[in-house]
């Protein structure tokens, strides 16, 4: 049985009633999403697609979220907060049916999987269309992260949901921040992104990620841009020292709960260790703490451009 075909008695808004007939389809991730009206049941598989969802005044038309790491935005909290919790966790395969959902969205295309909620096209076939970040799609499809493609997906978004002009404002709000924040530099400073420790080796920010774009925007450079393996490598202090980043920012993972997450934390660490305590920017205390979430694109990386600009203003010249 489709899913969808549940919600067929499901009423509708005033203001969803004007688009209910409008068909979309948008290109994602290397297929087409079609919907046939506006959804009224989706399903966030985490917690940046929720916002960036409720950032979008699309919230009230919600049956689920999961995957919770972070206190939502205090501008969003009203909304946020009266949309279920499936799981706060990983939502299970189980749990979303029951949800009977006629729309997923997630940030992260591993949730779609046979471990997870299923394939998108599984869930294609029972009816449920799915949209995932470009930047994070199931398989090997994904593109760098950019505030350009961000945009994009508010806009992919705004469309789906009927919210064009939400996702316009969201947009040129944004986009704002990024040209207060613009500088330009022929040498720009180099920014180290550390943000954790596994197994005691570092993972900074690698090429292709948030962190580049967000360090372009303020006019610094990703000292790992050119690491393309991963956009978050294991580095080890030595081959960090051999870069010696002119800044280190650290991920602020409190919420998360983990040994060693939050940023004060892993400051302790910088000066502790017998080779980061002799970077420079250990040494000068140019470090900056920002939220981890925001180093994935989401609502928040806005946000994070400009406090690290703020830092930046009233920092002394790297001259």
């Amino acid at each position: 049985m489709v899913l969808a075909a549940a919600l067929a008695g499901c009423s509708v808004t005033e203001h969803d009633a004007a688009a209910a007939d409008a068909d979309v389809t948008i290109e994602n991730c290397g297929h087409d999403i079609h919907v046939d009206g506006p959804p009224e049941r989706a399903v966030t598989l985490e917690q940046n697609a929720t916002e960036i969802l409720v950032a979008l005044g699309v919230g009230d038309r919600m049956a689920g979220q999961g995957y919770q790491v972070d206190e939502p935005l205090p501008e969003l909290a009203h909304d946020y907060e009266d949309i279920p919790v499936l799981n706060s966790a990983s939502i299970s395969a189980e749990q979303l049916r029951a949800a009977l959902p006629d729309f997923t969205y997630s940030t992260l295309g591993s949730f779609y999987s046979d471990a997870g909620v299923g394939t998108v096209e599984e869930l294609r076939r029972l009816g449920v269309p799915s949209y995932v970040s470009e930047t994070n799609c199931p398989g090997t499809s994904s593109v760098p992260a950019s505030f350009e493609r961000l945009f994009d997906e508010y806009r992919d978004l705004g469309e789906i949901f009927g919210a064009e002009a939400a996702a316009a404002q969201l947009v040129a709000e944004q986009q704002q921040i990024l040209d207060d924040a613009s500088r330009d530099s022929d040498n720009p400073p180099t920014v180290a992104w550390f943000y954790s420790t596994y197994n005691g080796v570092p993972i900074v920010a690698g090429a292709g990620g948030m962190p580049s774009a967000i360090s372009e925007a303020v006019g610094l450079r990703n000292a790992f841009d050119d690491v393309t393996t991963s956009s978050w490598p294991e580095m080890s202090w030595e081959q960090i020292a051999k870069r010696d980043p002119d800044v280190i920012v650290v991920a602020d993972l409190s919420s998360r709960g983990r040994p060693g997450d939050s940023a004060e934390e892993k400051i302790e660490l910088l000066r502790s260790d017998p080779v980061a305590w002799n970077l420079s920017a250990v040494r000068t205390d140019r470090i900056v703490a920002l939220s981890g979430t925001a180093m994935d694109p989401s609502i928040r990386s806005a946000a994070a451009v400009s406090e690290l600009d703020h830092w930046l203003t009233n920092t002394e010249s790297f001259e």
